[in-house]
């Protein structure tokens, strides 16, 4: 599964990932070193996996998570790295992003697409059980128990 990622960008870097357009998964890694360039891998510095069926594509749900950590509304998850990093500057500095997109625009009347969006949705879990298997827990912000939403 990790062959199908995207090499590791800045999160100031994400728009210019390949299939950023298309429904698809992702991680988020929290580094002091910079990862960008490199290939994915299973690393403890994932903090976060997410994905998307929607019309826009990874690229709209990462902008509403950048939306959220600026401290908008937009992203549920997001909102799980306020409390703590509440410095949208700071955490920009240390976010890194790859993505593994569908490469094409789903539809809502396909049943082929629609298939596609459901094992787009099983990937994310795949992938969350995957990190569980190497690290013995969840992402730290997908942990619902370890990282609570910060309340509005």
């Amino acid at each position: 599964m990790a062959a199908s990622f995207s090499r590791w960008k800045r999160w100031a870097d994400r728009d210019t990932i390949a299939g950023i357009y298309f429904p698809g998964v992702y991680a988020l890694a929290i580094s002091a070193a910079d990862i960008s360039g490199k290939p994915f891998t299973w690393r403890r510095e994932i903090v976060y996996i997410g994905m998307t069926n929607s019309k826009g594509g990874l690229r709209s749900r990462l902008q509403q998570f950048d939306n959220t950590i600026h401290h908008k509304e937009g992203h549920g998850g997001a909102r799980r790295f306020l409390t703590k990093y509440p410095d949208p500057v700071c955490l920009a500095k240390h976010l890194f992003v790859s993505v593994c997109s569908q490469g094409r625009k789903l539809s809502w009347d396909n049943p082929l697409d629609l298939r596609l969006m459901g094992r787009v949705a099983r990937q994310e879990y795949e992938c969350m059980a995957t990190y569980y298997d190497e690290f013995g827990q969840l992402p730290e912000f997908n942990d619902k128990g370890r990282s609570p939403k910060e309340p509005w």
